[in-house]
């Protein structure tokens, strides 16, 4: 058996199954952020504020933040 992995979304430890995706991950630390990214309302950014495909797989220890769409596009975290 795997051992699931940790990531934190938003400053928030999420554990996640391994194979997961960003929006996975971002599903289980808030259910309307997840369909909120799914929609393109809001985007994914990684730790250094670069924007993140929702499909991208994860590593253990990753660490994502949600941010407004056009900040994700941008590149600007809000």
């Amino acid at each position: 058996m795997t051992e699931p992995l940790v990531v934190f979304v938003n400053a928030r430890a999420v554990q996640i199954p391994q194979g997961a995706t960003v929006l996975d991950a971002v599903r289980a630390f808030d259910a309307a952020e997840g369909d909120a990214v799914s929609a393109g309302t809001r985007g994914v950014t990684d730790s250094r504020g670069l924007p993140v495909a929702a499909t991208t797989p994860l590593h253990g220890g990753a660490i994502f933040r949600t941010v407004s769409a056009r900040a994700a596009r941008s590149g600007d975290a809000e």
